[in-house]
């Protein structure tokens, strides 16, 4: 579940099942509460790593490799599942969303993008060069960057992708939102202004964050272009997790992040805590715009989030075949405490 873009289709529950930004076509339904996800081989190697590593109660779970007409997909857990008509929000989360061997590819062997410069224009006509407008293209890395500091990226490590209401709305505008008090009115919209909602998100932003800063994976990973997905609907259930993990690559074994250092060519920093910091800092000063009609916050789900050992765990793998796939699905179950990647805050 990574990029979410603004169409609906039909999907097999009661509720409408959406992606919020990225490429149309990049997801499918799958079967028995799962949806795929065209297959990258760092997106594989990063959800296998996850479901050992502490961080596994914020992930998808991940349900292996499916192959459907003779293409490859990742099978994960439908994150949507266990609400009633949500309302979804998905943030990008770091300082940039480029690797540093895309800046030198770019470099190598620059690739013109006729669609990536119409996008940068349609935003700000006056932004291109002479030589870009007179080429009518820009590079990727080059829009890239530009859009991490037309966006709140640059600044605050974090920026609004898309937003889905339970009621049907849908945005993608939120391109130049960058700052403070914009994003605070969005995160207002996208709450309703429910005391409670917001309280269940910022426990979960804190209980992230606390594993992150003691997860041996993101110790030793660059995680670029990943999300947060934000989840909640009428009946108080809320909860987030992390998602997109196709540009998450393992760092020299020399290096490690602490991902609030901010990025200077070589140090392979991402902005990760540090945009997650911002995050939580701008929706602790949100002020609600109406009561809540949750559950009282003494119900909250507790969770875990400061153990600093990763749990072993054992495997086992099966692989059941369809007419239209083939699916091999690894299970990890950790020998000291049991995971859930599907707790939601009610």
């Amino acid at each position: 579940m990574v990029h979410w873009s603004p169409f609906v289709q039909s999907f097999r529950k009661r509720y409408p099942w959406v992606q919020l930004a990225g490429h149309q076509g990049s997801f499918q339904a799958g079967d028995f509460g799962t949806i795929l996800k065209k297959h990258t081989v760092k997106e594989e190697k990063a959800l296998t790593k996850l479901m050992t590593d502490i961080l596994r109660p914020y992930i998808p779970e991940y349900k292996g490799v499916v192959e459907r007409n003779s293409e490859k997909h990742v099978q994960m857990q439908d994150l949507l599942g266990d609400f009633d008509n949500p309302s979804v929000m998905d943030c990008k989360i770091g300082t940039r969303t480029y690797l540093e061997e895309e800046l030198k590819k770019a470099r190598e062997k620059p690739k013109l993008r006729k669609d990536m410069y119409q996008k940068m224009i349609e935003i700000d006509p006056k932004e291109p060069t002479p030589e870009e407008h007179a080429l009518g293209a820009i590079t990727k890395p080059r829009y890239m960057q530009w859009r991490e500091h037309v966006s709140s990226s640059a600044t605050m490590g974090f920026r609004i992708e898309g937003i889905k209401k339970g009621d049907g709305h849908s945005s993608r505008d939120y391109k130049t939102v960058r700052d403070r008090e914009q994003i605070k009115d969005c995160f207002n919209m996208f709450s309703d202004g429910d005391a409670g909602i917001q309280a269940k998100y910022i426990r979960r932003l804190k209980a992230i964050r606390a594993t992150l800063e003691s997860s041996e994976f993101f110790l030793k990973h660059e995680v670029i272009g990943s999300s947060l997905l934000f989840v909640h609907d009428k009946n108080g259930k809320a909860s987030i997790w992390m998602i997109d993990f196709g540009k998450t690559t393992p760092l020299a074994e020399d290096l490690t992040n602490d991902h609030r250092t901010p990025w200077v060519e070589g140090n392979h920093e991402d902005g990760y805590l540090f945009g997650l910091d911002c995050l939580i800092d701008t929706w602790s000063e949100l002020k609600p715009q109406s009561v809540s009609s949750s559950p009282s916050e003494t119900n909250l789900i507790s969770t875990d989030a400061t153990s600093s050992s990763v749990p072993s765990s054992s495997s086992t793998t099966t692989t059941t075949s369809s007419p239209n796939s083939v699916v091999t699905t690894t299970t990890a179950q950790s020998s000291t405490t049991k995971s859930n990647s599907t707790e939601v805050l009610s």
